[in-house]
């Protein structure tokens, strides 16, 4: 086997890139049946998910919130339309496509939130409900902070952005 050209390389299971993936396919295991029994699809989901907490948001405010490509959020409110889901909001600025969730969508949403709850108690319990509070509030600081690293490159010259490295 060769030696590592960077001796100091953490290894492998201390990733986080790694255990981040693995954190968020176990826990999206847990949950993906009860959203998919409505014959949703995770990304819906997550669009439905947003809207309950909201009167009306806009695309870009959903796929920040949601991490879905833009793209990929036209299709999905094509798909949560049709099934009366979601609803288009008037808007007086043209270029906002801002969207609610109908009646039908909050009794979706609804269902989905009964059928799933005892399952996030459960790990709750098996985690910790503290432990999972604390874990809520670090992933939030860390999103954060690495967000605030990603504005300090950009404040740097452009040629040290090579390869996400300020």
């Amino acid at each position: 086997m060769p030696e590592p050209a960077n001796k100091e390389l953490r290894k492998f299971e201390k990733s986080l890139p790694i255990a981040l993936l693995r954190a968020r396919e176990a826990t999206t295991r847990l949950f993906k049946p009860f959203i998919e029994s409505h014959d949703l699809t995770m990304p819906q989901g997550r669009v439905l998910r947003a809207l309950a907490e909201a009167d009306a948001l806009d695309a870009k405010t959903l796929a920040e919130r949601c991490v879905i490509l833009p793209p990929s959020l036209t299709r999905i409110f094509r798909g949560l339309t049709q099934r009366g889901l979601i609803a288009q909001v008037p808007c007086n600025d043209a270029r906002r496509h801002m969207v609610r969730l109908t009646a039908k969508g909050h009794a979706m949403f609804e269902e989905v939130v009964q059928e799933s709850e005892p399952t996030y108690l459960r790990l709750a319990a098996a985690f910790g409900p503290e432990r999972l509070d604390t874990l809520l509030d670090l992933l939030n600081e860390l999103r954060n902070t690495v967000q605030t690293m990603g504005e300090d490159c950009e404040e740097e010259a452009p040629l040290r952005k090579v390869a996400g490295r300020c």
